[in-house]
């Protein structure tokens, strides 16, 4: 086809060699354009519908990997629930086992302490029953004997300072602690 329109475009501008003359060249080349000018026209429906073939099938084909990518997509959508499900029942587990042991340290602790508590409250009520009874025996003897009371109190305050009078009186003039704050 392209031979042909080649050739007779050459006629028509005068570039063609031909040894007829133009009235019966003209002839021909119309009817050559009327052929070539058909063959176009079934050409370009065959084309055209070859195209829209074409199109179909590749609409078909993108529809159907569309519908294989939707396919895909919920699998994946499913996997990725069942291992959120698998991720929440192990958290649940981790956590219900967190609970427990706190569960289980608090009233252990609670136990404990209230063990030490019950100990302790039993040793401060006899420790205050025994201050009671000696503070009561002190009391009575004093008042039982005021002048032997007096007398101890003098004796001992004597006793104290002469202790500190005997501890005041070093060979050394300041004492070793008193350097060592004046460095």
């Amino acid at each position: 086809m392209a031979d042909n329109e080649s050739s007779s475009g050459g006629a028509a501008n005068g570039a063609g060699t031909s040894s007829t003359s133009p009235a019966s060249e003209a002839r021909p080349r119309n009817a050559a354009s009327r052929s070539s000018g058909a063959s176009r026209s079934g050409a370009a429906s065959r084309s055209g519908a070859a195209s829209r073939g074409n199109a179909r099938a590749s609409e078909a084909a993108m529809k159907k990997q569309i519908a294989e990518l939707k396919r895909e997509v919920n699998r994946l959508n499913r996997a990725l629930s069942e291992q959120a499900e698998e991720a929440s029942e192990t958290a649940q587990g981790w956590y219900q086992s967190a609970a427990d042991r706190a569960s289980d340290l608090y009233s252990g602790a609670a136990d404990r302490a209230s063990n030490l508590y019950s100990g302790a409250s039993g040793r401060a009520s006899r420790a205050a029953s025994q201050l009671r009874s000696q503070a009561q025996s002190v009391s009575e003897t004093v008042q039982q004997n005021p002048g032997t009371f007096s007398t101890a109190m003098l004796i001992g305050g004597l006793v104290g300072l002469l202790a500190g009078m005997a501890i005041s009186r070093t060979p050394d003039p300041e004492p070793d602690w008193l350097h060592r704050w004046r460095r």
